[in-house]
């Protein structure tokens, strides 16, 4: 096989979708920390499927072509540092590729070789051992043998084969790889999609039947209405978002002039169904209780105008809700508690996420498309994030600022350190120095046997996590804790907030604020409902 084409590249594509996605739970237990949230393999994979899902869009004849589309694709749907790392191996593949048809070897091997330098470059401070070594080393090796190898197959397989010797290397690179007996769960993950393409072009997989998501278009026959019997003419149906709404005196204000009325309710969420000659107004007093999505339109009297008609009164009902303002604030959050925290520090648009759902490119982009800022900061609160955040300066007109919060705790510091009297540039500086005075604590369980620092960890051991690393382990949560903050305690900490999860009960959250406080006298100690899921507890020291 000297040349792909079109068709053989999209299914080589499906291929490395597919093996990766079938892999996602083997690259996700090869994160260092034993954590129930490793989830490289699960951001890997949902990154994969979206740049599959666009460029098999894309039509068949031009290999460049595809290859942008699924580079654009990877871009909108990357979610983690993992994910934003594989679109930029994406970007940097459809770059090497360009002005080609279809693919020969020397192709092959510079877009391999494309795809590394892209991927580093996108990186402050490219640390080896990673996904970015196993990257760089496909890529020089396949530049090296290309000049004599002519059968994309074999080719493919050398370099396969090199990539996975470079990937057994990476625990001598990182020690902290070696430690947990590991290798870099990223590289694993990209051994994945380069191996899915070998196994669909050396016909050992056939994904050309692969069930990518599709949205079936529905023939409306636009002849057949009968005008002067529809009362009321336009068919309106959204989403409310909304919290602790009636939804019995809403169904009473909405059936005036209308019928077909249905609203139905569950867990904040309200949807709408309604015929009515005034959509607008329907649309005004939803506003009224949260949130809209997925509003849909139909004129039942002209249908042939329906689209250009909802984009008329959305564009209205856009122009009632522009209500500009300086500051506007995005914020990741990891459970219901948490999400209220954040509301009452103002924060316009809370994202769920954290460790286990990274938050997209496109899901961060839709979150400042929602809020009416001039100036629009970003907390991340998660060190994973933050990569992914810092896509969107390059992908949005608005005027982006990324706070570099690696925690919740810091997040919320960030918050305090916010001054609307002052400028951007003087609440950046500042809200990044507040968070240098935040420490922050965590405790978990282990989903692996391990071994760290010379500490045996069994399966099912409560940890403490501080800074990134695992400083205390034992069998009692509370024990933990206190040994926990006990490590993380100096002479300048005033403040002690315990951020409790979904899994833990009140009495046990007051036996360790009264144990802390009679420890430390002088040092207060907060109790607030985080209601996150897999962590106990989330400690911010101030």
């Amino acid at each position: 096989m000297e040349i792909i084409d079109g068709v053989m590249f999209k299914n080589a594509l499906k291929g490395a979708a597919k093996l990766l996605e079938n892999n996602m739970e083997e690259v996700n237990s090869l994160n260092v920390f034993p954590v129930p949230d490793g989830d490289t393999g699960t951001n890997m994979s949902l990154t994969m499927n979206s740049a599959v899902k666009k460029g098999l869009s894309a039509e068949d004849g031009d290999t460049y072509e595809i290859a942008l589309s699924t580079s654009q694709g990877s871009l909108m749907g990357a979610r983690g540092n993992s994910g934003v790392i594989l679109s930029q191996l994406f970007r940097g593949l459809s770059n090497g590729l360009k002005g080609s048809r279809t693919i020969d070897v020397p192709t092959f091997a510079n877009g391999l070789q494309q795809a590394a330098e892209t991927a580093y470059n996108a990186v402050m401070k490219p640390t080896e051992g990673t996904i970015l070594t196993v990257a760089r080393e496909c890529g020089e090796f396949a530049i090296s043998i290309s000049k004599t190898e002519k059968d994309i197959v074999s080719f493919l397989e050398r370099v396969i084969k090199h990539g996975n010797d470079t990937l057994n290397k990476t625990p001598d690179m990182l020690p902290v790889l070696k430690q947990a007996n590991v290798v870099d769960a990223g590289g694993k993950g990209y051994m994945y999609v380069l191996e899915g393409m070998y196994n669909s072009l050396a016909g050992i997989e056939n994904y050309e039947n692969f069930e990518e998501e599709t949205v079936e278009e529905k023939y409306i026959d636009r002849q057949s209405i009968d005008t002067d019997k529809i009362e009321y003419g336009y068919c309106t149906e959204f989403i409310i978002n909304a919290e602790n709404a009636d939804i019995d005196k809403l169904r009473e204000e909405l059936s005036i002039d209308a019928d077909s009325l249905l609203v139905v309710g569950g867990d904040d969420i309200i949807k709408i169904h309604i015929h009515t000659n005034n959509p607008g107004l329907i649309l005004e007093k939803g506003l009224k209780l949260g949130e809209l999505s997925d509003v849909k339109i139909d004129n039942m009297r002209y249908q042939h105008e329906e689209v250009l008609l909802k984009d008329e009164l959305l564009a209205m009902e856009d122009k009632k809700k522009e209500e500009t303002k300086k500051f506007s604030f995005v914020s990741v959050s990891i459970g219901k508690g948490l999400d209220q925290v954040f509301k009452e520090l103002n924060v316009d648009y809370v994202l769920s996420g954290g460790q286990t759902m990274n938050p997209s490119t496109e899901d961060i982009l839709k979150a400042i498309d929602n809020t009416k800022g001039e100036n629009i900061f970003i907390l991340p609160n998660n060190k994973n994030i933050i990569l992914t955040a810092e896509q969107t300066k390059e992908l949005s007109d608005k005027n982006i600022i990324i706070i570099p919060t690696r925690s919740i705790p810091e997040g919320i510091g960030a918050l305090l350190g916010f001054d609307e009297s002052l400028s951007v540039e003087e609440n950046e500086k500042n809200m990044t120095e507040y968070i240098e005075d935040v420490y922050t604590g965590e405790v978990t369980y282990a989903v692996r046997d391990t071994s760290y620092n010379d500490t045996k960890i069994d399966k099912d051991d409560i940890i403490g996590i501080s800074d990134d690393e695992i400083v205390t382990s034992g069998k009692d949560i509370n024990k933990v804790a206190k040994d926990l903050i006990n490590s993380m305690m100096n002479d300048d900490i005033s403040i002690i907030s315990i951020f409790y999860g979904n899994n833990i009960e009140d009495k046990e959250v007051k036996k360790l604020a009264d144990l802390l406080e009679e420890k430390y006298e002088d040092v207060d100690v907060e109790v607030v409902f985080g209601g996150q899921p897999l962590y106990y507890y989330i400690f911010s020291l101030e």
